[in-house]
């Protein structure tokens, strides 16, 4: 009997805690040593907020923990200069952030006003309807600018200083930021994005906090910061491109090199020479127009990053160079489509362009027409420039009778010869349209490859006009010895910058952690790096994991540069970064079970 009754209490209690339990609850997190972890104990209501006299030691969320308990507030990437960072918040509304921009030069103000909604469509995905419908506490950014200048590129100035305080009862703050270039600006107000964070309020409202006092100087060590995104292979869309770009200016990278066109296909709308779309495009629904090239240039100019268009040539160019001798022109592309490809290319559908063919440089000259029209007759291009086969122009009789005709043989060195030949074929027909459309000379960028291998590559290409990109392991000594030589170069290292590796052949993929331990020279000749995302196995569907949060890596080691900074000291801001693409609709890859985003350290 006894028995019975004491398993008729247990039940009881059992029924009455499994009642309570499955009524709403919530999760606090504390800061201990300066890493958060999650509370035991679930909670019938959220940890209050408190005032900024106040530190707490319960938070509602992760991302308000780590803004007071993280050494740098969970900033990503962490700036470079002095930083100061307090360790309390208040409540703040998204609507209550007052700009003053009286210090801003006339000629950008329309751009300063552009960017500054940008920063409050950004707090706005942090809250709930509910919340936003209320007002709060002000805060009065007073913005400063001395450059009307918007040009982007790598003499741009990037740096900003931040100035942020709250008066003791948090109820009036105020913050300074003030910057040489809009571009600068720009990334202060990211900084100032960040040091905000989304909280649960009374009845399960999600609100702001902000920290209350910060000071940081801050600039980037690199000035090229950037991802290659090839959209030949397979066909992205332009949203897609968009939201890759709000993740790159989320942690202040300034390029988006777009690999536009290869052998695949060529899908960008050239209005001179319809046909290369007509017959390089997957479909008529896979093209990128002339006003979606505007708009993505125009969208990523607005959040600080600059778009590098690369057509490249004279290999990987197949598709849409079918229709020459169709139209009386010749060929203007060989080895097209020819099989076995391994004897005509370095990966199928085969084509090279016909340097021999004269009838080639005008049309060039229309595409590169179209080009600069859109982007103006002073961006740098990328003239793509890798993977030259040259047993597919050997193999070509029309090019070796050429060949012949001049004198030249059909060793190795002739075909170099001829290659080049064709790039500055190719430089003087862009930089006389550049003239024409009132622009200057600059700099264009090529791959690295035969024609740059530092044996040959004073020959045939001036270091003047030049930019090399690297695309070899971390062990390779060519781009120490290209910048013995005095060519600037970017750094794309292979065995862990490229994003496509461990899902085809014997490729190895590489984590985060490889990704972000990875350093370049740092030099002046060092412009910078780009992360590769090559376009075989990826499209829209599988888009934002590929690239995240494993770019942002790359974005940190870019901006910060940092020397001693472990994998498992960066891990809790970089979970705080991914959570911050969610809320912006970027789907991320997984770093770890959220357990261990929980409990910061306690995994590694």
């Amino acid at each position: 009997m006894r028995c019975l009754f004491y398993w008729m209490l247990v039940t009881v209690s059992l029924i009455e805690v499994n009642a309570r339990l499955q009524k709403t609850f919530y999760r606090s997190f504390k800061c201990q040593n300066h890493k958060c972890s999650r509370t035991l104990r679930p909670l019938a209501e959220p940890p209050r907020i408190g005032t900024s006299l106040e530190v707490l030691e319960e938070h509602s969320t992760l991302a308000a923990c780590r803004l007071v308990c993280d050494p740098f507030a969970a900033l990503w990437p962490i700036p470079t200069g002095l930083t100061t960072l307090g360790n309390k918040y208040t409540e703040i509304h998204p609507y209550q952030f007052k700009f003053v921009t009286s210090a801003i030069p006339e000629e950008v103000k329309s751009f300063v006003d552009e960017v500054t909604g940008i920063f409050t469509h950004n707090l706005q995905s942090f809250c709930d309807s509910e919340y936003l419908a209320k007002n709060g506490t002000s805060i009065a950014v007073t913005l400063s600018v001395d450059s009307s200048d918007l040009t982007l590129d790598w003499l741009t100035i990037e740096s900003y200083s931040l100035d942020l305080r709250f008066d003791d009862s948090g109820s009036k703050g105020e913050a300074r930021l003030t910057a040489q270039t809009v571009y600068g600006l720009r990334h202060g107000l990211e900084t100032l994005l960040q040091l905000t964070a989304p909280v649960i309020m009374q009845g399960g409202i999600r609100g702001l906090v902000i920290i209350t006092s910060a000071n940081i100087k801050d600039a980037p060590e690199f000035v090229h910061r950037g991802l290659s995104l090839d959209t030949s292979r397979n066909f992205v869309t332009v949203p897609d491109i968009l939201r890759t770009i709000d993740g790159l200016s989320s942690c202040k990278m300034n390029v988006l090199h777009w690999h536009v066109t290869d052998s695949q296909s060529f899908p960008i709308e050239i209005k001179r020479v319809p046909a290369m779309t007509q017959y390089g495009a997957y479909s008529q629904a896979k093209i990128y127009s002339t006003e979606d090239v505007k708009l993505i240039l125009k969208y990523g100019k607005a959040r600080g990053v600059r778009v590098i268009p690369e057509l490249d040539m004279p290999a990987h160019s197949g598709a849409g160079w079918e229709w020459g001798e169709e139209a009386g022109l010749g060929r203007l592309g060989v080895c097209i489509g020819s099989q076995p490809w391994q004897e005509f290319c370095i990966q199928p559908p085969c084509g090279q362009l016909n340097p021999t063919n004269a009838n080639l440089y005008n049309v060039l000259r229309e595409i590169y027409k179209d080009i600069i029209d859109l982007w103006g007759p002073s961006e740098i291009f990328h003239m793509g420039g890798d993977e030259v086969f040259i047993p597919c122009w050997n193999s070509t009789k029309e090019i070796t009778d050429a060949m012949l005709s001049r004198g030249l043989g059909q060793e190795v060195d002739d075909f170099l010869q001829l290659w080049s030949e064709f790039q500055a074929s190719l430089l003087n027909v862009v930089n006389e349209e550049r003239g024409k459309a009132g622009g200057r000379n600059v700099s264009t960028i090529l791959w690295s490859s035969y024609l740059t291998s530092p044996e040959v590559i004073e020959k045939y290409l001036d270091k003047n006009r030049y930019v090399i990109q690297t695309w070899v392991e971390s062990s390779s000594p060519i781009p120490r010895q290209l910048l013995n030589l005095g060519y600037q170069i970017i750094v794309s290292t292979k065995n862990t910058w490229y994003l496509d590796h461990g899902f085809w052949g014997n490729t190895k993929y590489h984590t985060w952690r490889d990704v972000y331990k990875n350093r370049i020279p740092k030099t002046d000749k060092v412009l910078g790096g780009e992360v590769a995302s090559w376009g075989e196995y990826v499209d829209s569907g599988s888009l934002d994991p590929r690239l995240w949060p494993r770019t942002a890596a790359v974005a940190e080691r870019l901006w910060s540069n940092p020397i001693r900074m472990s994998t498992a000291k960066v891990e809790p801001r970089l979970h705080g970064h991914r959570d911050r693409l969610t809320i912006r609709g970027i789907n991320s890859d997984a770093m770890a079970p959220e357990w261990c985003a929980q409990h910061d350290a306690e995994c590694q």
